[in-house]
């Protein structure tokens, strides 16, 4: 049975919605900003009505279910229906729209920024090209000094670190809801487990203000660390990370 021309309008809109809102967020990991979402949708509705009324025979087929809904007198119960319905609908939308929210808005996070060539800490220079833990070498080397590193690492976690980061290391720490991006998670498989431990290292070490200039401004509270802890302790801690997430870091020769 084939389509009125008028539905097929409305599944194709329906559906193109559908996937801006659901699919294309999903993978994006973000929900598409509402304004942009508003205009995709103003040109898939205007390229719709286009195509569906090219011809005068397509048009008056496109434009007939609504011409009987309006003249046709046998139709008076379902056009005082649509009557009211339409602007109870229109109505609802605007004050969805503009009823004010105590919520704190959606801001997008870029996790992962670019880290810089080099960094400075501890009174030396670092490459973060070739930077590697130098712990990581005993986890197939000495097992057992391995563990008691990580444990080490863990001891420094819970005394400056779970506050944030939370016991589970899941971002959901004692503190986690005064901030506004929340910690990190980094039980998800979208944050350490996609990094070098070098790129850790940095971020833990620099925090918050060595984050990138050229894409400021951040949001991050993270505290600069080189100036709490020594630098094994901060490669400690990335042993403990990996670890206890069950995750294992990324190489440079995996790329």
């Amino acid at each position: 049975m084939k389509l009125p021309k008028l539905l097929q309008a409305v599944l194709v809109v329906v559906a193109v919605y559908i996937a801006f809102k659901l699919v294309f967020s999903v993978g994006l990991q973000q929900p598409i900003p509402s304004s942009l979402l508003t205009m995709y949708m103003f040109f898939v509705v205007v390229a719709t009505l286009l195509v569906t009324t090219a011809t005068e025979e397509s048009a008056k087929e496109m434009s007939g279910p609504i011409k009987a809904l309006v003249e046709d007198p046998s139709k008076k119960t379902i056009r005082n229906i649509v009557f009211v319905l339409v602007p109870l609908l229109a109505g609802w939308m605007t004050y969805s729209n503009l009823r004010p929210s105590f919520e704190a808005p959606v801001e997008l996070r870029t996790i992962h920024p670019a880290p810089p060539g080099s960094m400075k800490a501890f009174g030396k220079s670092y490459d973060l090209a070739k930077l590697e833990n130098p712990f990581r070498k005993y986890q197939k080397e000495d097992p057992e000094k391995f563990k008691a590193l990580v444990k080490e690492g863990g001891a420094v976690y819970y005394k400056n670190c779970h506050y944030c980061h939370g016991d589970k290391l899941d971002g959901q720490g004692q503190y986690a809801q005064g901030f506004n991006p929340l910690p990190l998670n980094f039980q998800d498989i979208g944050t350490i487990a996609q990094l070098q431990e070098s790129f850790l290292f940095w971020r833990i070490a620099t925090g918050g203000p060595g984050l990138p200039k050229e894409a400021t401004p951040w949001l991050s509270a993270m505290p600069v660390w080189k100036d709490f802890l020594t630098e094994d302790e901060i490669w400690k801690v990335i042993l403990f990370l990996y670890d206890y997430t069950g995750q294992a870091p990324r190489s440079w020769a995996a790329h």
